[in-house]
C-alpha cells in the first residue's frame, strides 16, 4: 500500500520557547520541524515526514495511515466523576433529550 505523505494531519504553531514556528504532524508524534515562518514550518515537516515514510517503506516498516483515511465508528467510553454524570443526566432530563445527546452536544463545541 502506497500512502501519499501530504494526505497526513499537518499543524504549525509557534514556539514561544523555541522563538520560531513549529511544524508538527498528528500521526507522527516525534516529528517536527523549526523554522522562521510558518510557511517554511510546514514545508519542513512535510519533507521530513515523507522522508521517513520513505525509509519504513524501504524497511518494510507498517506505515500509519492518515487520520482522515480511518473509519471511525462514533462510539468511545468515556469516564466522568459522578457528579458530572449526576449533572449531565438532570440537564438532559430537563432538555428532554437523551444523556447521549448532550454529551455529544457538549464534546462538539
Amino acid at each position: 500500500m502506497v500512502i501519499e505523505s501530504d494526505k497526513y494531519t499537518y499543524r504549525v504553531l509557534w514556539s514561544d520557547e523555541d522563538e520560531e514556528f513549529i511544524g508538527l504532524c498528528a500521526e507522527f508524534p516525534s516529528l517536527s520541524w523549526l523554522a522562521p515562518t510558518s510557511e517554511k514550518a510546514l514545508k519542513g515537516i512535510r519533507s521530513v515526514v515523507k522522508d521517513c515514510v520513505s525509509d519504513m517503506s524501504k524497511n518494510k516498516e507498517e506505515i500509519p495511515s492518515p487520520l482522515t483515511a480511518r473509519k471511525y465508528s462514533g462510539k468511545f467510553m468515556v469516564r466522568v466523576p459522578p457528579e458530572v454524570h449526576r449533572h449531565l443526566a438532570i440537564e438532559a432530563a430537563e432538555s428532554g433529550v437523551s444523556l447521549n445527546r448532550i454529551a455529544s452536544a457538549k464534546l462538539a463545541h
